[in-house]
């Protein structure tokens, strides 16, 4: 097999704290292209010296989809196979051997595994698969944040797979404020972007505009094009957090059973259900929906994960609901299990203390 060209392209800003291990990892790649767009810090010092190739751009007015395209177009048109990444990402070893193999003759788009969020033991909480490995030709990066790939040649040959993994190791200090204007825009521009709808609505309960996230995002279900149905679970499920944050929560309760029915095979919007009960100290419906989660073994990867519905959360809500139903066998039971996945949480340490003492008193 012929070896192929592989460039990795990248778009910086002020990522000095990063930009020493980015390279280390993506110096197996043939050459290295970065667009700076205007870092005041070291970044474009410590890029150079290691050796990739920097050109320096300022995008005015700011859109992801053209620095990405940008930086893109710094990749010479022989390479075979562009990696896109970001500076608080990593690959593991080996990825570009791996990536050389599964290349086959005709694939031009890859899909890959994705940590997108990892635990403090560096264990990932959320993991799905992501597409930005692609040929030099026929693709372009479109909308001014969430931006994704669009391939304009005559057709599109997918290869998915394990064998390559990306880890993010996201900056928490940085600002996200860009991102709302830059998705209302992207939504003026394409109103029948499903896509971008839904991360509207869902930007709108991350800043708190309830009102505003529930009429978006039934506005995404209303799309003839928004048929995939984890997403569409998604969007009614951040419907009934808006309306529980509103304290509406007979409104809520109604959506998180449509969110049940839409997507029957998601542990999701159970263990909202069950979150929900909880908080409203209905302890038999909140261990009912918990239960009901548990049944689910099957882990979608997908970017619609719950890290918490996949920690130790369902069972802490089953040991708390059971020590107030008087059930203190199985809340030791279910606490147990909390403290297995996460042993160093101290509330659950506790619980297992009071729930211990409650049992042996009765006793």
């Amino acid at each position: 097999m012929k070896n192929k060209k592989v460039c990795v392209y990248a778009i910086s800003k002020n990522e000095e704290k990063f930009a020493k291990r980015w390279y280390e990892s993506m110096k197996e790649a043939d050459e290295v292209y970065v667009l700076d767009t205007g870092s005041t810090d070291k970044t474009v010092e410590i890029l150079k010296k290691l050796g990739a190739k920097v050109t320096l751009k300022k995008i005015t007015p700011w859109r992801f989809d053209v620095a990405r395209n940008e930086s893109l177009a710094l990749v010479p048109n022989d390479c075979d196979i562009c990696v896109c990444t970001d500076l608080d990402e990593v690959f593991n070893p080996g990825w570009r051997k791996k990536l050389e193999s599964l290349w086959e003759d005709g694939v031009n788009h890859l899909r890959y595994n994705y940590n997108w969020s990892h635990d403090e033991k560096g264990k990932p909480l959320v993991n799905f698969y992501i597409e930005k490995i692609h040929a030099r030709k026929n693709f372009k990066w479109i909308h001014p944040v969430h931006e994704v790939l669009r391939f304009n040649g005559k057709k599109e040959i997918w290869k998915t797979t394990d064998e390559i993994t990306l880890d993010h190791y996201p900056d928490s200090s940085k600002s996200r404020s860009s991102y709302l204007p830059l998705l209302e825009l992207s939504v003026k521009e394409d109103p029948l972007d499903d896509r971008n709808m839904h991360y509207l609505g869902r930007e709108y309960m991350f800043y708190g505009r309830y009102n505003d996230a529930i009429d978006t995002l039934i506005k995404h279900l209303s799309l003839k094009n928004a048929t995939w149905k984890d997403e569409r679970c998604a969007s009614m499920r951040f419907i009934a957090r808006c309306y529980k944050y509103l304290k509406r929560y007979e409104e809520s309760r109604m959506w998180l059973n449509k969110a049940i029915n839409e997507a029957p095979y998601l542990r999701d919007p159970y263990v909202e259900r069950a979150i929900l009960e909880y908080e409203l100290n209905c302890f038999d419906e909140s261990k009912k929906y918990a239960l009901k989660a548990l049944e689910i073994k099957n882990h979608a990867k997908t970017y619609i994960n719950e890290p918490f519905s996949w920690n130790n959360t369902v069972y802490d809500l089953l040991s708390i609901c059971d020590f107030y139903l008087g059930n203190l066998d199985e809340s030791i039971n279910w606490v147990n299990k909390a403290i297995e996945m996460n042993p160093n949480d101290k509330r659950l340490l506790n619980n297992k203390k009071i729930i211990e003492e409650k049992r042996n008193s009765i006793n």
